[in-house]
């Protein structure tokens, strides 16, 4: 008899990841400035910790909502008993202006149309519910954030064709690309329900561009039956914030509120990139379409936001003197920091993707690949967890199909750690030109002695063949 069900004992959460093994090495051996200094440091986790300081200089000033206090009076008792999981009208509100103002309030949102779930990976899995049935499929471009696989797939049967996108093109969308993927889907028998799409792009590092989203609308408005998901939880890090558009501008650019696609298009979004807040749970969904609100509503229930996380943040929200301040300065950090990460790499000769958002560089190693497979990639990614001591996430676990790009992360750790991170690649990619190099003097070497010996050996058949011809004409 078996004991447990078909969801807990089969193997398609996606935990044997290199992605994720990688997370379990750091924790066996985490890197510490004084306590570890030898351990791995940990550049595979996309967390944002550069603007902290702003966070706890607002709470020191607000020390009413942060003891959960409303005009000095204590509201604990208020927001420790049971709340409606719809949330709060307060947050909601200020949750859905923050949203707009992170898009230079060239769109506006209602608060009546968001979801609050436990983060965006409650939010994406409790969209894949709503919009598709277990065996139907969803696009994705490649390369994608490897949770997706089990954030769209583990529980709730959904199936994943990629839409293949390549470094010729910086990895951008196509509409070939795109067409593509949609007749695979279908070649495998597979209902395409819909695209989903990271914007700005984890793990590119980079916004999805006017060309690339025109692309994915005129295919869902020819495909009457698709939907379009854009996960916007990096929103908020664009370097350039007028660089990023969001699907919600294309609808109303391009005059599509009062069409059918308009109820076919929904945001996801959290707090844990831009406020750098994962362990508070914050996640949104955004739709126009009131079944979709009405379900994913209900599904909330089973992964709620607390009362008191939402009273503390619509405070924080609501303070536009903090967010016109956060908002920039949040940019601006990133944008030095992933400065220093990619003239580091530069430094030691190795690229990255040109980006402009993110957490992370998409960085290209294929020129330390011993050949051009994923067997060689697999082995750079080992030697680098174990032997350099950093954890960073090979572009196979993102399902990118061209072997040698990672996944690097630069904004979870002090400006000193990325220092001491770049000085340990520098001196694993000097070894390796080394080595290289000696293998290659070696080489020369045994050739120069080959072509000395050939030399030889012909002056003496040389010399032998003359001999032959004097003693025959004597």
């Amino acid at each position: 008899m078996v004991l447990l069900s078909r969801k807990a004992t089969c193997n398609s959460h996606g935990q044997d990841s290199s992605y994720f093994l990688g997370w379990e090495e750091y924790e066996k051996n985490p890197y510490d400035v004084i306590k570890n200094p030898q351990g791995i440091i940990q550049m595979g986790l996309a967390e944002n910790q550069l603007c902290f300081d702003l966070l706890e200089s607002w709470l020191a000033q607000n020390t009413d909502v942060a003891c959960f206090k409303r005009d000095g009076q204590s509201i604990f008792r208020e927001l420790a008993l049971f709340q409606d999981y719809h949330g709060l009208s307060s947050f909601k509100n200020a949750l859905a202006d923050f949203m707009s103002e992170n898009r230079g309030n060239r769109v506006s949102f209602d608060s009546n149309n968001l979801v609050l779930t436990a983060g965006a990976t409650s939010a994406n899995e409790t969209l894949m519910f709503c919009l598709a049935d277990p065996g139907d499929a969803f696009l994705l471009p490649t390369p994608y954030y490897p949770g997706f696989d089990r954030d769209l797939k583990w529980r709730t049967g959904v199936e994943i064709v990629p839409i293949q996108c390549s470094s010729t093109n910086g990895f951008c969308i196509t509409k070939l690309a795109l067409e593509e993927a949609y007749e695979q889907a279908k070649k495998l028998n597979l209902n395409v329900k819909g695209i989903l799409i990271t914007n700005p792009s984890n793990p590119l590092g980079t916004t999805t561009t006017q060309t690339e989203l025109n692309i994915l609308f005129d295919f869902i408005t020819k495909n009457k039956n698709i939907h379009l998901v854009s996960d916007e939880i990096y929103s908020g890090t664009t370097f350039n914030s007028s660089e990023f558009v969001s699907v919600m501008e294309i609808l109303k650019n391009n005059q599509l509120e009062n069409t059918d696609v308009l109820n076919r298009v929904h945001v996801v979004y959290s707090l844990s990139k831009d406020l750098g807040l994962p362990g508070f749970r914050v996640g949104a969904i955004y739709s126009n379409d009131k079944d979709v609100i009405s379900a994913a509503t209900k599904m909330s229930s089973f992964g709620l936001v607390s009362s008191q996380t939402q009273y503390l943040l619509s405070s924080l929200l609501s303070d536009k003197k903090f967010t016109k301040n956060y908002l920039p300065e949040n940019q601006k950090r990133l944008k030095n920091r992933q400065r220093k990460l990619v003239l580091g790499l530069e430094a030691i000769g190795i690229k990255c993707l040109k980006s402009n958002a993110g957490l992370f560089c998409w960085v290209d190693m294929r020129p330390l690949l011993s050949s051009k497979t994923f067997e060689a990639e697999m082995d750079l990614w080992k030697k680098i967890v174990y032997e350099v001591k950093l954890n960073i996430s090979p572009g196979s676990s993102c399902h990118c199909e061209e072997p040698g790009w990672f996944r690097v992360c630069f904004a979870n750790m002090s400006e000193e750690t990325l220092k001491l991170a770049l000085k340990r690649l520098k001196k694993f990619v000097d070894d390796g030109n080394s080595k290289r190099s000696c293998q290659k003097s070696e080489s020369q070497k045994l050739k120069g002695s080959r072509k000395k010996t050939m030399s030889n050996v012909s002056n003496w058949v040389f010399r032998l063949s003359l001999h032959d011809r004097e003693a025959e004409e004597r």
